[in-house]
């Protein structure tokens, strides 16, 4: 398997799903939607299969010497190491901005949401859609993925606009939380964020596993 993704990040891959990870540090702009990063770093991903697809990738892939299923947990262990760099990054951001500028005038007169660690939960969200809708809906052909990309670009900007809009919900305001406040109740929603994150990408890493088996190359 080692092998398979120095083949994803050597041959396949789009230098921009590797340029793209910098928008993690998006979560430093005051007055963005934030989770938008999220989104850009997808972008970059989908870079990545349309460069594969048009060098014929997944056809060179399958006359190696290594099962159908293979293939598929190739391209989905790339996705989750572009996707976890750019969270990484953002995590960096929010450590920062929960700390050291958590009494920032720019960051506190913000009425978009907070970079705090239930942001980063539902840029894990974000990213777990982002497996099972385009790259489970990748592989239902290996090759179409315009309508996974448009129905996730679309699922995508309804869940960011309901995280924007949800801590200006009566009661909710703690949701946008700034520094350590409501601290415990950010780490269970991280931790929330964090296994729909796992369930979706595992769930669809198999779906998509048995999707590739029937197809005909």
């Amino acid at each position: 398997m080692r092998n398979i993704l120095r083949k994803e990040m050597r041959l396949s891959a789009s230098i921009l799903s590797y340029l793209f990870i910098l928008f993690g540090l998006m979560f430093f702009l005051p007055g963005y939607p934030v989770l938008c990063s999220a989104f850009f770093t997808a972008l970059g991903l989908f870079q990545s299969f349309q460069t594969a697809r048009e060098a014929n990738d997944i056809v060179f892939s399958a006359l190696l010497p290594i099962a159908k299923r293979d293939i598929v947990k190739g391209k989905y262990l790339f996705v989750c190491m572009i996707e976890s760099s750019a969270l990484l990054l953002m995590a960096l951001a929010v450590c920062i901005r929960m700390t050291v500028l958590s009494e920032s005038a720019v960051y506190r007169s913000n009425t978009l949401m907070n970079a705090n660690l239930f942001a980063l939960g539902m840029a894990c969200v974000i990213f777990g859609l982002f497996n099972w809708i385009f790259v489970g809906g990748f592989f239902k052909t290996a090759y179409k993925f315009a309508r996974p990309f448009v129905t996730f670009i679309i699922v995508c900007f309804l869940v960011i606009f309901a995280a924007e809009a949800l801590h200006h919900i009566p009661g909710l305001a703690w949701l946008n939380a700034f520094g350590i406040d409501h601290i415990t109740a950010q780490l269970v929603l991280l931790a929330a964020g964090v296994l729909i994150y796992v369930v979706l990408t595992v769930v669809s890493c198999r779906k998509a596993c048995a999707d590739f088996e029937r197809i005909d190359l």
